[in-house]
């Protein structure tokens, strides 16, 4: 089976090159015996069972219009730079509120806290929220920086 694929390519390669550009097409054609032959010429496959093997199609490719900056891709920008600065604004309060609340808590001792180490549990959270609001605006500012 593989080498019959690999003379069909051969075939359809010479084919091809020996046809030039007198002909697109590959035809496949039972002989009498059943074997397969190939041809280019469309008139020897009148009146047999014959299929395209390969067809040469042309193919242009197209050209992308050169577009110049539209208004709605300025105001896409300008859009996405509002959105951007109101986030960043967000998360700027939503820091303030997180360090808040963790002094509030550092300055809480209840009696059931004498190991330090639940101390620490304690304050985990509001110290990770500090963490996450820090990474956010850090990324809102780069995004900001980013665009033109």
């Amino acid at each position: 089976m593989a080498r019959s694929k690999a003379v069909l390519g051969w075939i359809s390669l010479a084919l091809a090159a020996h046809c030039g550009h007198a002909s697109a097409e590959v035809y496949k054609c039972p002989d009498a015996s059943g074997r397969p032959t190939y041809t280019n010429v469309k008139r020897d496959t009148v009146g047999k069972n014959c299929t395209v093997v390969s067809k040469e199609v042309q193919v242009v490719p197209a050209q992308v219009p050169v577009r110049e900056k539209s208004s709605a891709a300025v105001d896409r920008g300008q859009n996405r730079r509002k959105i951007l600065e109101s986030e960043l604004q967000n998360e700027q309060q939503l820091l303030t509120d997180a360090r808040q609340k963790l002094a509030e808590q550092e300055s809480l001792r209840t009696g059931n806290e004498r190991n330090y180490a639940r101390v620490q549990e304690r304050l985990k959270p509001y110290q990770d929220a500090i963490e996450q609001h820090s990474k956010n605006i850090e990324q809102l500012r780069d995004e900001l920086g980013r665009l033109k």
